[in-house]
């Protein structure tokens, strides 16, 4: 598979200094032990993302991890010769790499970049030694997993159960969230694929989004207009995982 991201280059104390901010916006390692810290991060390459670049197919070896710093990354379930469904997002919250938690060495899901940005890469070989090094790591990171895979099932009921319009407000609340910005990219027929929609349902919620003045869109450009009309439009799913995302590990620290 074609390496999708561009290594930021990086040496001897200028390194140190630019990965000591970066690590700021990731918000599992932010929480960590300065010691802790700074050794996993003399590991990490910073990379930069593209927009579709495929991270991880499905079934390969996992040969990296990926702390996002910006930007937004879509895990996708693959369905046979389907397009597949989309059934989380991951941003400076999370990392990329989860299955390695588990001691397996890939992943049946997809990972693409849906938002171009910034994360932090170690090697999968590294990111094992890490885990091995430092006990508060792994269980920062267990305690990501707990969150994931409740996520991943609250994804499932959601698909079964909500309307297409909550679902596509919870999206795009999502995604706004990961992408720090108002501004976010994309064609309704990619939103159909992730959501497993016909592109005539997204077009329509899309169209009632704008007409109530919670979006504005055009040409695969969505501008955030109110953002808690959106939010009072979303299924009840997004508040959910966001809740329990603050509840396991909004609130977690470390003693040295």
């Amino acid at each position: 598979m074609r390496d999708a991201c561009r290594v930021m280059r990086r040496s001897g104390k200028s390194s140190a200094r630019v990965m000591s901010r970066v690590v700021g916006t990731n918000r599992l390692l932010a929480a960590l032990p300065d010691n802790d810290r700074r050794r996993f991060l003399a590991n990490c390459d910073q990379v930069e993302l593209t927009s579709a670049d495929m991270l991880q197919e499905a079934g390969t070896p996992l040969r990296h991890v990926y702390f996002p710093t910006g930007g937004f990354i879509s895990v996708v379930t693959p369905l046979g010769t389907c397009p597949g469904l989309e059934i989380g997002l991951v941003g400076d919250e999370g990392m990329v790499g989860v299955a390695l938690l588990l001691g397996v060495s890939a992943s049946p899901r997809q990972h693409f970049v849906r938002g171009s940005g910034s994360a932090l890469r170690m090697t999968a070989a590294s990111f094992r030694r890490e885990l091995e090094r430092s006990p508060l790591l792994r269980r920062r990171l267990n305690l990501y997993l707990h969150v994931k895979m409740h996520q991943f099932a609250q994804a499932a009921a959601c698909v079964r159960f909500h309307a297409l319009e909550a679902r596509l407000a919870r999206w795009l609340l999502m995604a706004h969230d990961r992408a720090h910005s108002n501004e976010l990219h994309a064609t309704q027929e990619s939103v159909a694929h992730m959501l497993g929609v016909r592109r005539v349902g997204v077009t329509k919620a899309a169209t009632s989004m704008q007409k109530l003045s919670l979006i504005r869109y055009s040409r695969g450009d969505i501008t955030i207009v109110d953002r808690p009309g959106l939010e009072a439009c979303s299924c009840g799913c997004y508040d959910a995982g966001k809740k329990l995302y603050d509840r396991v590990l909004g609130r977690t620290s470390f003693d040295e």
